[in-house]
């Protein structure tokens, strides 16, 4: 490794950039395979996002809420995560409006006009100042961009992609997918919309999930060449089940999207078939990826009544609309549906916004401002929803297991019976959620990826079922996602020119590189 990369003294680390030509290009994949490759290097190195749209978050040990793309990214790179990895989070409420988390605490709700007229050039500022801190104490920080760089109608307030490319002086490289064809119309129109000044800081390219022979591929990227004056870094093959954190619930299928699980037969002799009610702003749907990385689960969105049927388990993910998610669910007939399942006894969970759905009554004078809600009315509880958020990393028993979560949420429960609490302390009382029955609930994200718990509630699910369905005994979901995270520095190791990488990280922006026509009006 190049000695030129370790910060000493407090020297500032080296940075790249790691822009798309479109959304959902594979910026979040590239970054996170180049953090893992670089630490099993002995980089100290640490992911940034300046500015994340997710309804998928995670909150860090400091109780601050980011993107969970960020998170996994960190998981890559082998850090702890912080609020500086990913300083500006917008969590859409709407097509127009968002709820703006700044430093991990939520500030207040925004138009896209209002966050655009002025906010957002006004955090330039903050973000700049996160990604300074964090090549301050790393050897390098590998920044994710946001959307397209080419967005030249958002380009004046830009703080993700070439704004903060140009305020740091950092080298970028632009992914594209070539699996959604016009992969070289791509490249080259996105380097020419750029101005001179941005189009300086585009030192190459990386192309993403490509199939067959790349021998067919390379006349083509010597063209882009000649075209651009800029390499094209690396084919990165197309990978099946990689199953990494995805930033964006909107962009999830609302109608039959299956989960990639693991390719083995089930460990007893019945699958164990489990439908996610695919809800409006559905937030956090990464909770069921520990389900689906069970042999024999299968995990499915649904989003008619007639889906659930044959499900062995239903569960009511996470939402941003509580109260429109409610609604729905009862224009679609899934209400009816789900309260048909609980009364014979066949079983149902609520994770955090799901959970609410399931108690008697809700009070929101904050998310929907609807006031007064009934509830599916399917758990004793009561939901008050209070101005504060609720971020938080808490830890418990369920089931005789130890289980770890975190809350994101402003909604407050008061659990006025049920059966048995979901999850309770060392001295069995309850922390959070109730069961009535067959219908659980709670607000934790992420406590099904608690091995021991996980398999202790699939034993309980299959027998409520009636499905001689067994959990594998080890399964690790902890060490599946390492395997992943490997899979992804794999990628970059052995199909990019690694050594261009780290030359572009280390000595930042090449001299020289051509302007491309026409550039941006």
């Amino acid at each position: 490794m190049n000695g030129r990369l370790k910060a000493s003294g407090g020297a500032v680390g080296g940075g790249l950039l790691v822009a798309g030509t479109t959304s959902d290009a594979g910026k979040s994949v590239v970054t996170a395979g180049i953090c893992r490759w670089l630490v099993r290097q002995g980089v100290r190195v640490a992911p940034f996002k300046a500015q994340n749209m997710s309804l998928n978050s995670f909150v860090t040990r400091e109780g601050a809420e980011i993107g969970r793309a960020q998170a996994m990214q960190a998981a890559a790179a082998r850090v702890e995560p912080t609020a500086l990895m990913n300083p500006v989070l917008l969590k859409p409420g709407s097509d127009r409006s968002s709820q703006v988390v700044l430093l991990g605490k939520p500030v207040g709700e925004l138009s896209a006009r209002g966050y655009h007229a002025g906010r957002q050039e006004q955090l330039l500022g903050t973000v700049t100042d996160c990604l300074q801190e964090l090549r301050r104490t790393h050897d390098a920080v590998i920044c994710e961009g946001a959307g397209s760089p080419a967005e030249i109608n958002l380009r004046r307030t830009d703080i993700v992609n070439m704004g903060i490319a140009r305020a740091a002086r950092i080298p970028v490289v632009v992914v594209g997918d070539i699996d959604r064809g016009g992969v070289f119309a791509s490249f080259f129109g996105t380097t020419a919309l750029l101005s001179k000044e941005d189009q300086a800081l585009v030192a190459g390219y990386l192309v993403n999930k490509f199939r067959g022979d790349v021998t067919l591929l390379e006349p083509g990227l010597e063209m882009l060449r000649g075209l651009t004056g800029r390499r094209t870094l690396g084919v990165l093959p197309f990978a099946h089940g990689l199953g990494i954190d995805e930033e964006d619930g909107l962009r999830v299928s609302l109608r039959g999207a299956v989960r990639e699980s693991v390719v083995a037969p089930p460990h007893g002799a019945d699958v164990l078939r489990v439908a996610v009610c695919a809800v409006p702003l559905m937030s956090n749907f990464t909770d069921v990826d520990a389900l689906a990385a069970e042999p024999g689960v299968v995990v499915r969105f649904v989003d008619r009544a007639e889906e659930l049927a044959d499900a062995d388990l239903v569960v009511l993910p996470g939402t941003r609309g509580t109260v429109r998610a409610l609604e729905w669910l009862r224009q679609r007939g899934l209400a009816d549906a789900i309260a048909r399942r609980a009364a014979e006894g066949r079983p149902v969970l609520g994770i955090c916004g799901g959970f609410q759905m399931l108690g008697e009554h809700i009070e929101d004078e904050v998310e929907s401002k609807a006031g007064a809600v009934e509830g599916l009315g399917l758990l004793p509880v009561r939901v008050r929803f209070a101005v504060e958020k609720t971020l938080a990393r808490p830890s418990g028993e369920a089931l005789g297991e130890p289980v770890e979560g975190y809350e994101i949420h402003h909604g407050v429960a008061e659990v006025t019976g049920g059966d048995e609490a979901f999850i309770s302390d060392d001295q069995g009382h309850s922390l959070d959620g109730c069961r009535t029955g067959s219908v659980w609930g709670t607000h934790w994200h992420g406590s099904l990826e608690s091995d021991g718990f996980r398999r202790a509630f699939l034993r309980r699910v299959a027998a409520d079922a009636g499905r001689a369905f067994v959990p594998a005994p080890d399964t690790g979901f902890g060490t599946l996602r390492e395997e992943q995270l490997d899979r992804l520095g794999d990628l970059i190791e052995e199909h990019a020119d690694t050594g261009a990488l780290l030359r572009l990280i280390e000595e930042g922006v090449p001299e020289g590189l051509p302007f491309v026509p026409p550039g941006a009006p």
